[in-house]
């Protein structure tokens, strides 16, 4: 464990409209699109608990990859095992130039981020993020696995807090 975490959660989408006309006494009028962003601060002692980052580049090997979240790699090569942690958040992102790639509860052990039928498929430089507010499975012996499948050796960003 490290010794301690804080995370930031910024589930946001955000857009600015310049009126051109209908808006008195504005010569150009802005309309700010911000109310449904959200922003969140979570550490150990939060009620929704961040003890564990992990940010890595993963590499496919002939295509596939099983994310093992009892057998993570965190900073400094640092082995994460989330056994009995859950995770808070969770960032895939496919990297500019691969194949498509899609995100998946694992065959063996799956770990049901998103229900026991999840599927996520990102093209090329598209990303998604999960915020579980504590409400994910416990990660376990029996839920733990997440695979992905794309092209050859290409490489995805993984981010992931647990608590």
């Amino acid at each position: 464990m490290t010794t301690e975490t804080t995370a930031t959660i910024r589930p946001q989408l955000d857009a600015a409209e310049v009126l051109a006309t209908g808006v008195d006494a504005a010569s150009q009028p802005t309309v700010d699109h911000t109310g449904f962003s959200t922003k969140r601060v979570l550490n150990s002692t939060s009620s929704v608990p961040v003890t564990e980052p992990v940010f890595d580049t993963i590499a496919l090997v002939a295509g596939a990859k099983t994310i093992d979240l009892t057998a993570l790699v965190g900073t400094a090569n640092r082995a994460v095992d989330g056994t009995g942690l859950k995770v808070q958040a969770i960032k895939f992102k496919n990297k500019t130039g691969n194949s498509t790639m899609s995100f998946t509860f694992g065959a063996s052990n799956p770990y049901n981020l998103a229900g026991s039928d999840w599927k996520v498929t990102l093209a090329a430089d598209q990303e998604v993020m999960f915020y579980l507010h504590n409400t994910a499975p416990d990660i376990a012996a029996g839920a733990k696995n997440i695979d992905v499948a794309g092209t050859l050796v290409e490489e995805f960003e993984l981010s992931v807090v647990m608590g």
